[in-house]
């Protein structure tokens, strides 16, 4: 008998990623952000989300994908870590909520390349393509700024 889960999907580029909907602590339109000095390329700023203080990576940039040519504002899917911890991962728009099954996984394509390859755990067959599993545990590992609040 094989299981199944639900995915939290959304698009980033051509690209359709989806997280397991247990790792998301919640989905947020976009906010201003307060910059970081000396930050890794990917990590755009941080935001205040009630009180909590969480890192806003570019979902894009650790992807390899070249910045957002829209007017379209990115939407922060904030994914939970460790510890009260959290980190949000702009992304281009929000989908859906899909229901997989784990007889349709994949690991991960061998068409898949660069940075995406090692962000990516897998991949469902789904009627209209594929849906890449992201490794939220990697992409929370990113190096992230500390911050001390007084």
């Amino acid at each position: 008998m094989s299981g199944s889960r639900q995915l939290c999907t959304f698009v980033v580029d051509d690209l359709h990623l989806g997280v397991d909907v247990t790792d998301v602590q919640e989905v947020i339109r976009y906010q201003q952000m307060t910059a970081v000095p000396l930050a890794p390329e990917v990590v755009l700023g941080l935001i205040n989300l009630r009180g909590q203080i969480v890192t806003v990576l570019d979902l894009r940039a650790m992807l390899g994908l070249p910045p957002l040519q829209s007017d379209e504002l990115p939407t922060n899917v904030v994914i939970r870590g460790g510890q009260d911890e959290a980190v949000s991962v702009l992304v281009d728009s929000l989908s859906d909520v899909v229901d997989t099954d784990d007889a349709d996984f994949e690991p991960v394509p061998p068409t898949l390349s660069g940075p995406a390859r090692d962000l990516v755990l897998g991949a469902y067959k789904l009627p209209d393509g594929l849906l890449l599993v992201l490794d939220t545990h990697r992409v929370r590992s990113v190096d992230r700024p500390t911050v001390a609040i007084a």
